[in-house]
């Protein structure tokens, strides 16, 4: 990890346990803070609640732009997993690695808790060959959305004309499909999607 004056995030899938024994999946970004992995998870949530109950995680790294788009619309959240390999819990089937991290200790906030974890386990599953730009541009577009409530509607609409042109250049099927659902919930907040 390193050390830098500006924190370093880590877009990611996070999965905790559910009480049930089964996986929650949960986009966040993931701050690298000196031998740490930050999760800070909004309050109320799933995430919250897991970690305070199981303080582990798995941080899984994945370009399949879907699974960002999935959970923030909440179009699709029971993708595959597979048991984690030093912790109770599990990783996702389609990460290219992933991160089995424990909770060292807990930094309270109304808002957002951080929970610092220490990794206890690295995997590589596949070779990571890059971003393309429709990717990078459905990960921000899945940002905008979680935060539909939050943020001004003519600021939402300006950036996704911006990222609008990465899918029109270079999406494949599987960003497209992403980009459709965020669309869908952009539209249903009542702003306008941008046209493709």
């Amino acid at each position: 990890m390193r050390e830098a004056l500006m924190p370093f995030i880590r877009e990611s899938i996070v999965t905790t346990l559910n009480e049930d024994g089964s996986a929650h999946i949960a986009p966040l970004g993931v701050i690298e803070e000196g031998r740490f992995l930050v999760i800070a998870p909004f309050h109320p949530s799933t995430t919250l609640a897991n970690l305070r109950r199981h303080p582990f995680a798995c941080v899984n790294y994945t370009t399949d732009a879907r699974i960002f788009a999935g959970c923030v619309t909440r179009r699709q959240r029971n993708w595959p997993v597979l048991p984690a390999e030093r912790i109770a819990g599990w990783r996702l089937e389609a990460a290219l690695a992933h991160s089995e991290v424990a909770v060292e200790e807990v930094v309270e906030d109304e808002l957002r808790p951080r929970f610092r974890c220490k990794e206890l386990h690295e995997v590589v599953h596949a070779p990571f060959h890059g971003f393309n730009r429709a990717q990078a541009a459905v990960l921000e577009a899945a940002i905008l959305v979680s935060r539909l409530r939050m943020l001004p509607k003519e600021k939402i609409e300006r950036e996704l004309r911006y990222l609008a042109i990465a899918i029109t250049k270079t999406a494949g099927e599987a960003e497209r499909e992403a980009w459709d659902w965020l669309m869908t919930a952009v539209s249903a907040a009542g702003a306008e999607p941008p046209p493709i």
